[in-house]
């Protein structure tokens, strides 16, 4: 039986890049088909929600107070206090099937975010991406169909990400002042049964935890890919975990899923929360 309660009926068609922000005691999360950044108060249930110009792929909490952003594209800066929008990367030159995808800034302080192709099928033409407060735009690594699943451990040291699509996660050693990668491995092929790795987080123990949407579980695993837990979701489609405040929340979707689904699981695209068994890895802050 599932542990987890629906806290926001949000109606995602894509829930995706959940964020604590612990300043505004908040979680916040993008709807990346209706343009839109929301956020739900941890303490009183407010809710509220921020309309962009374009689908919002992933973001991550700035140094400024602002949001990074990463719309279709491209990469800005949102001030969620006055709405003005900066343009940080201008255009990328992405291929022409692909847009931007899942996000974290890092503990270096830049804007992470990978790509994902859009084709049927989709064909490993996306790259990962490593965008710097000055808006550089450096190409870390290639061959993805969905980059996805993207998290560090709680020392900085370790940098994880996935491919949803080969359904694999993988690592490298990471330099936090500097952000350099090494020492590159597969962590684990994930099978059909466990589920396609889509977004993740790292716990304070190191554990990584992935959403699993084509098998409607998340599932954690520790630094070196044994599959510790497997935790029912109450809806088909979680997208991505996010520790906060005493609390593992989920975001779910319900793009293209058929109608007698959306009728027998009507908060597809919610907000979920269950208690967490462990506090979450330090949240990093682009430093514009």
């Amino acid at each position: 039986m599932s542990t987890f309660e629906l806290v926001w009926d949000s109606g995602c068609g894509v829930g995706e890049s959940p964020v604590w922000d612990a300043a505004h005691r908040r979680v916040l999360f993008a709807d990346i088909p209706g343009k839109r950044v929301l956020a739900y108060g941890v303490d009183d249930g407010t809710r509220s929600g921020w309309d962009l110009p374009d689908v919002v792929a992933s973001f991550g909490l700035a140094r400024s107070g602002r949001l990074v952003v990463a719309l279709r594209d491209r990469v800005v800066l949102f001030d969620p206090v006055s709405g003005g929008l900066t343009e940080l990367t201008g255009t990328m030159a992405l291929p022409a099937t692909n847009r931007l995808n899942d996000g974290k800034v890092g503990p270096d302080g830049a804007f992470w975010v990978g790509g994902i192709d859009l084709g049927s099928p989709r064909q490993p033409t996306a790259s990962l991406y490593r965008v710097t407060p000055d808006g550089r735009v450096e190409t870390r690594a290639a061959g993805y169909a969905g980059s996805n699943g993207l998290a560090w451990s709680p020392d900085g040291r370790t940098m994880y990400h996935s491919d949803s699509t080969a359904s694999f996660i993988e690592a490298w050693d990471f330099d936090p002042a500097t952000g350099d990668m090494r020492a590159h491995r597969v962590v684990v092929k994930v099978s059909a049964e466990v589920g396609r790795p889509d977004g993740a987080a790292v716990d304070a123990d190191g554990n990584y935890w992935s959403a699993a949407p084509s098998v409607g579980h998340v599932n954690c695993f520790s630094p070196a890919g044994t599959l510790l837990r497997t935790v029912d979701f109450p809806v088909t489609g979680p997208t991505m975990p996010c520790f906060a405040a005493g609390g593992l929340f989920v975001t779910s979707l319900r793009e293209g899923k058929p109608a007698e689904v959306l009728a027998a699981q009507p908060t597809l695209g919610g907000l979920f929360r269950m208690a967490a068994p462990v506090a979450g890895a330090p949240v990093g802050v682009f430093a514009d």
